[in-house]
């Protein structure tokens, strides 16, 4: 008890800090509640999925390093891991599958046949914990994309195949959204590319156009389904060429009035793509976000609370873009304890957000437009240091998951009492 008093001492002495400059902390921890961010199944299991008892990632460009001990090992541990998970997270969560989850009984599902009957279970069991799920096609991992290309395959063969996989996940996405009453988001990325040059940019992305031509013709109502496209600058293999750079996939999202995919991994180290968001929403309803670190060439490790991260989530608050921008997390890392990636990765996220929504917006605009410059750099510069942790801490509390560092411990007991156990 004396633990929470200190908190809520802390809270009503950061709350008067804030006030001072404007800011309702009180509204700001009510606000949280709308920030609503995607978890990825795939940091569960270093995407492996259950398609086949000995599954593992290949192909496409994408590269899980580190054996941890602990990984689920069936559909249900990955289940109990992602409630741990959700119980330690304050606010409401969503989760983002990939095809190669459903659950197949054992039997091979090959990707053009999977169906709504694969993810019943999931559908049942995200009613349970409340949640929304979203979707992704998996265009990797698999003989038919061994070769770099699915959807702008040359081979008509394999790029029917990739495209009746995509329509069945766009079926199994609005299964989703019509049976848990939110619109899923169904992501599209392929690893299609070229690890050195190439003759015949133009030809591949001609195919790739037909290719989404077709798949999209079929329109599912927006109250079910959004569909989503995600670029890449390159790949391990693709160096020289991705077939769906963000040029392209720009191009088609606004042509088409679908959902640009901004991972913020996919880009030159120095591109920023808290810089972009409001660019596209000129011309974009919506578009979905893939929060990550890149590091050097990798595009994928665990979020931290850096500057980009804090860009990302300003630019949105300032501009009041949040029901316009679906949140969802993209990293992998099978070096450390999967469970406490998570945690890591999710609250980093919401803490950039409340920090963005404890800005004084106003009183910082009102500097840039009277071109105070000096004024707006001093107090950008001054706010880092304001009592966020106290107000982070507060809202924590009220949620009733583990304040400050607390849920360290419980992710350490989780892997003495329930991963270590798992051979």
């Amino acid at each position: 008890m004396g633990i929470n008093n200190n908190i809520e001492k802390a809270y009503l002495l950061a709350k008067e800090q804030y006030a001072g400059f404007g800011v309702d902390t009180d509204a700001v921890v009510e606000k949280m509640n709308e920030i609503v961010i995607s978890l990825h199944c795939w940091q569960s299991d270093d995407v492996s999925g259950f398609e086949t008892p000995d599954a593992e990632l290949g192909g496409g460009g994408i590269q899980v390093t580190g054996n941890y001990p602990g990984k689920p090992r069936s559909i249900e541990e990955m289940r109990a891991d992602l409630e741990k998970v959700f119980s330690l997270l304050p606010g409401k969560q969503r989760l983002s599958l990939h095809a190669i989850y459903g659950e197949f009984g054992g039997k091979q599902v090959d990707r053009d046949e999977v169906d709504i009957e694969h993810f019943q279970g999931w559908i049942d069991w995200a009613k349970e914990q409340g949640i929304g799920l979203d979707f992704n096609a998996t265009c990797f991992s698999h003989p038919k994309a061994n070769d770099g290309f699915t959807l702008s395959s040359k081979n008509e063969e394999v790029r029917r195949f990739w495209i009746n996989h995509v329509k069945a996940c766009r079926k199994i996405a609005a299964e989703f959204g019509k049976q848990l009453g939110t619109p899923s988001v169904h992501n599209l990325w392929i690893p299609d590319g070229s690890k050195d040059y190439p003759i015949d940019r133009a030809g591949y992305r001609t195919i790739l156009k037909k290719s989404l031509d077709e798949i999209y013709a079929e329109e599912f109502s927006k109250e079910y389904l959004k569909d989503a496209m995600e670029c890449k600058l390159f790949g391990i293999g693709s160096e020289a060429m991705v077939v769906g750079s963000h040029e392209f996939y720009m191009g088609y999202t606004i042509q088409n009035q679908k959902l640009l995919c901004l991972d913020n991994g996919h880009f030159h180290p120095t591109e920023q793509v808290g810089d972009k968001i409001s660019s596209v929403l000129q011309f974009l309803d919506e578009i979905l976000l893939h929060v990550t670190r890149g590091v050097r060439w990798d595009s994928d490790h665990i979020v931290t609370l850096n500057d980009e991260i804090m860009l990302i989530a300003q630019e949105i608050i300032r501009n009041n873009y949040l029901d316009r921008v679906n949140i969802g997390l993209d990293f992998f890392d099978g070096s450390v304890n999967r469970v406490g990636a998570y945690l890591v990765g999710t609250r980093a996220t919401q803490q950039a957000f409340m920090q963005a929504l404890l800005e004084p917006t106003e009183m910082l605009l009102s500097y840039e437009e009277n071109s105070r410059n000096f004024e707006r750099l001093a107090l950008m510069e001054t706010m880092k240091t304001r009592l966020f942790g106290a107000v982070w801490d507060y809202y924590c509390l009220v949620n009733k998951v583990p304040v400050g560092g607390d849920f360290i411990k419980e992710v350490v007991d989780y892997e003495k009492e329930i991963l270590k156990k798992r051979r």
